[in-house]
């Protein structure tokens, strides 16, 4: 099993170029299962779980080729409208297969998804929203089975903001007979982005960016070509392993409008941003200062972001606090930076965390995708050497991470 051995202390400098986002690549690859027609991608991460759903799609018989950032989509030919469980187990956004079949085809059988062990993550919002689009639902074996001859319009209210319900539905309404209006709809960048390419292919969508998305179904969908959006979550986990070490690294190939509340919590830490159309640099020359903050729903920070800011805030000057908010489960990774001299302690929702003046190296676990970067990122600085195990997970959002940060003066490794 591969682990990151990092020896920390070096500042970092120089160029990252950033790849496109795994939460808008998912979706995306998904509505590929809406059309007979040619799906054209650019900009897609050569992620472990761009790989995983690529390979469940092949199975269900889309038509997909590769070469390197680009991917072409061919679903003329599917005929198993089907996702089992061990295709989907590692992965939980196989989830947003249901609504694109069940539009299409009339059915679905899909495996419930697996993924991060970061809290519970229900999938009834999804089935909710379909239910109340017309679909028969069942849930036996551990499978959801989804029939309907043809969805039809209604007006659905989740209960909560959820991302991969509002792309399931809004792709499940794109082919639904009438209306379709998603209230409380997550306002994500990647799921604009997904709203976008299905405008391309012939959707009809108001709304898009707000929290009230209006859908007219449509008879088909055709062909279209679309670049994948920035990774703001990966362009952030840089952000913040320059504002924990040191240093002077311009990101290319992203975006800042994706990310202003993190960037504005960095500001507050000391980071120094600049920014244009498609960079960001950021140059940090002294200890960060504590800086607390609360997790919410986009525009607000990143439940994503949280591991790699409290990474800045272990090295920091004071004391602060990182409220979660979104998921009751998100951290674990307090335990194994402690490990590395950090001094966290966890209250409820509430981690409060004192800045110490250094960290040591030390051998660390990973448990989830996004506390594998914060992890990389504490031991980037910290003296010594650290190493990280299990970054399998790192591996599912991450395309080569260890390049890239090597790339910029960090000495970091991949051993098995």
């Amino acid at each position: 099993m591969d682990k990151l051995l990092i020896t920390g202390g070096n500042r970092l400098a120089g160029d990252i170029t950033v790849a496109g986002a795994k939460n808008a690549a998912l979706p995306i690859l998904c509505a590929g299962l809406l059309t007979a027609g040619d799906i054209d991608l650019h900009n897609l991460p050569q992620l472990q779980d761009v790989r995983t759903m690529l390979k469940l799609l092949r199975q269900m018989g889309l038509r997909v080729e590769i070469n390197g950032e680009r991917a072409q989509l061919n679903g003329a030919m599917i005929d198993k409208p089907e996702a089992p469980y061990e295709m989907v187990k590692t992965m939980r956004a196989s989830i947003l297969v249901l609504g694109p079949l069940l539009a299409r085809f009339g059915e679905a059988r899909v495996s419930l998804p697996g993924g991060c062990a970061i809290g519970s993550r229900p999938v009834d919002q999804h089935i909710r929203g379909l239910q109340a689009m017309g679909a028969e639902i069942s849930i036996e074996a551990g499978y959801i089975h989804a029939r309907a001859k043809r969805l039809k319009g209604a007006r659905i209210v989740t209960d909560m903001v959820t991302v991969t319900g509002t792309e399931n539905l809004l792709m499940a309404a794109t082919l639904a007979d009438g209306v379709t209006v998603l209230e409380n709809a997550a306002r994500e960048p990647e799921v604009t982005d997904l709203a976008n390419l299905l405008v391309k292919m012939g959707a009809k969508i108001e709304g898009i960016g707000t929290d009230r998305l209006k859908i007219e179904g449509v008879a088909s969908l055709h062909g279209a070509e679309h670049q994948v959006i920035a990774d703001r979550i990966e362009t952030g986990t840089f952000l913040c392993a320059v504002a924990a070490t040191g240093g002077d690294v311009t990101l290319r190939n992203t975006r800042a409008d994706l990310l202003d509340s993190a960037m504005d919590k960095l500001r507050e830490a000391g980071a120094v941003l600049s920014s244009g159309a498609d960079w960001i640099r950021v140059q940090m020359d002294s200890r960060p200062r504590a800086v607390s903050f609360r997790t919410t729903e986009y525009p607000g920070f990143p439940t994503d972001m949280q591991a790699q800011f409290m990474a800045v805030n272990v090295v920091a000057e004071g004391s602060s606090n990182a409220t979660e908010t979104i998921f009751e489960n998100r951290f674990m990774h307090v335990q194994e930076m402690n490990r590395l001299g950090a001094n966290i302690v966890i209250e409820g929702n509430t981690a409060i965390v004192q800045g110490v003046d250094k960290l040591v190296g030390a051998p660390v676990m990973a448990t989830d995708l996004r506390a594998s970067a914060s992890l990389v990122i504490a031991g980037l600085a910290a003296q010594g050497q650290t190493l990280v195990d299990r970054i399998y997970h790192l591996d599912r959002g991450y395309d080569r991470m260890e390049l890239k940060l090597r790339a910029v003066g960090a000495q970091i490794e991949r051993v098995s």
